[in-house]
């Protein structure tokens, strides 16, 4: 017995010209901590809460059990995969696909970071051009969320270079005293922007089914 007989959606494996995409193992956990500390943002806060900036330690131990509660938590009325994006075998940030309620509202949500010394090559499209094509053409999608904030220009790019439209505003509080809006944003089907080359998906269907709803 493999441990992708226990877990199946270790078996689950997105493919780009440049990229893997595998749902977060263990054995991922330390290069992914390294590519967070290394640093994903600059002075402000990209993200709902600030954990991207808790001591070495913190972060570290707070990463691993982000990722362990994921696989606990996870069933058909609410899911959330976590995929490792690995350039050359190396993580270089985090993937997420999520859903509450999907075998009903065919609705799923994305967010995602890279480590700096990745961005701006491109590699933000190309993971969620992944999880994409893996929820609309394998999971039957109908629609996609996402969100960032006003002034996250290269979020609001790439959302917008694959078709997704405003969809509200919201407002958060990303620090502690600290408000920013959120410009949410949603995708439907028939208008993503597929990516000009193909999605190689591994998926073991039995377990997509009984997992994911």
């Amino acid at each position: 017995m493999s441990i992708e007989d226990v877990w199946p959606l270790f078996a689950l494996r997105l493919e780009t010209p440049r990229l893997v995409l595998r749902v977060v193992r263990d054995d991922d956990l330390p290069g992914l901590a390294d590519a967070a500390l290394a640093g994903i943002h600059g002075e402000r806060m990209p993200f709902m809460r600030p954990w991207s900036e808790e001591e070495p330690a913190t972060l570290r131990r707070s990463l691993a059990q982000f990722q362990w509660r994921r696989r606990a938590e996870l069933r058909p009325e609410s899911w959330g995969l976590n995929f490792a994006v690995l350039r050359d075998g190396h993580p270089i940030g985090v993937q997420d696909l999520e859903a509450d309620d999907f075998g009903t509202l065919r609705t799923v949500a994305t967010g995602s970071w890279l480590t700096r010394s990745a961005q701006g090559q491109g590699f933000g499209t190309e993971m969620r051009q992944a999880v994409l094509t893996f929820a609309f053409d394998h999971l039957g999608a109908d629609y996609a969320d996402s969100g960032a904030f006003d002034w996250n220009e290269p979020s609001l790019a790439v959302s917008r270079k694959l078709g997704y439209q405003p969809n509200g505003l919201a407002f958060a509080s990303p620090r502690p005293g600290e408000r920013a809006t959120e410009q949410r944003l949603r995708l439907a089907a028939a208008d993503f922007a597929r990516p000009p080359w193909p999605v190689a998906i591994t998926a073991p269907p039995a377990a997509l089914a009984a997992l994911l709803g």
